[in-house]
């Protein structure tokens, strides 16, 4: 098998690349290093990917177009890569967003057209249902996003509906939620918090530190995005990919300090624009179809992180 992963240096798409790779299966790597944060950090993401003969890596951003060479080189098509974050989603960046999560997706489905039989997982995001009325959420709730970002994302969502309604393409969406774990994006929570907890200073939180998020480690999220290009039952479907269980931030921050060792203080501001108050997956359709159970609890899987970020410091 060979597969293409786009967002290949990113958070989750190295992980995703590293365990395809583990598996025997060739990658085809893409990735355009949009500055949503620094070059070095995404190269270092794909040191061990380099490692393997069978990774090829190509610069492309899929914005352009002209994609019918990457696509028919491959067996399936992982499409991770996104212009992330809720915050900077706003007013003169929106283009940026409308560019790289609706158009390089457009293009990237339509040169799926003449090879139809080819798996296209899109991952989506927990973003798309903004401040849901029901928790845990299930794909069925109406989605209304709270953000430019969580609009740009339902709207890719849509898209692949299309091109599978109308051209055939085996689609498969996923909406990840609150994906955390060695490699998370410098901006997100978590990478800040432990950053902060290395090196003494105070932790913001934005709001009171009540407001919930359903942790989703990584290595549960690229078990769920590799069974859904496996699994003939997922294509057509829309699942949430989520950690199971809700956890405040107040409480995370609580449990950093103890696998730290160390007193954490935390700095209150605002709440910011694009912010929702809770998220939770329910995920009986993501266990039925896909055979999904998260295996990482939320402990476990701060400690990776935070080693992880300790180890990054140290450097």
């Amino acid at each position: 098998m060979r597969a293409l992963v786009t967002g290949c240096a990113g958070f989750i798409g190295s992980h995703l690349t590293e365990s395809l790779l583990d598996d025997g299966v060739e990658v085809v790597g893409v990735d355009c290093f949009n500055n949503n944060y620094d070059r070095p950090s995404k190269l270092s993401n794909l040191e061990r990917a380099r490692e393997w003969n069978a990774f090829e890596f190509v610069p492309v951003d899929l914005a352009r177009g002209e994609l019918e060479d990457l696509v028919e080189a491959v067996d399936a098509i992982f499409h991770l890569a996104a212009e992330p974050g809720v915050r900077s989603s706003w007013t003169a960046r929106f283009e940026t967003y409308l560019r790289n999560n609706l158009l390089a997706t457009h293009h990237l489905l339509d040169a799926c057209r003449r090879w139809p039989e080819k798996r296209f997982v899109y991952a989506s995001s927990s973003s798309i249902y903004g401040q849901a009325e029901t928790l845990p959420t299930p794909e069925e709730v109406v989605p209304r996003p709270f953000s430019p970002y969580g609009l740009t994302k339902l709207a890719a969502e849509h898209m692949c509906s299309s091109y599978r309604a109308n051209h055939g393409i085996p689609t498969v969406t996923l909406r990840y939620f609150s994906v955390y774990g060695p490699r998370q994006r410098p901006d997100m929570a978590f990478a800040q918090f432990c950053r902060a907890t290395i090196d003494g200073d105070p932790i913001t939180v934005y709001g009171d530190g009540t407001q919930t998020r359903d942790f989703t480690y990584v290595d549960d999220v690229v078990t769920a995005t590799r069974a859904s290009e496996r699994i003939d039952a997922a294509v057509g479907g829309t699942y949430n990919i989520g950690g199971g269980s809700r956890t405040s931030l107040r409480e995370a921050i609580e449990l950093l300090s103890e696998i730290s060792g160390r007193r954490v203080e935390v700095r209150h501001e605002p709440a910011q624009f694009g912010d929702v108050r809770d998220t939770g997956a329910a995920t009986e359709r993501a266990r039925r179809d896909l055979r999904y159970e998260p295996a990482t609890e939320l402990k476990s899987g701060l400690e990776a992180q935070f080693e992880w970020a300790g180890n990054v410091r140290a450097r």
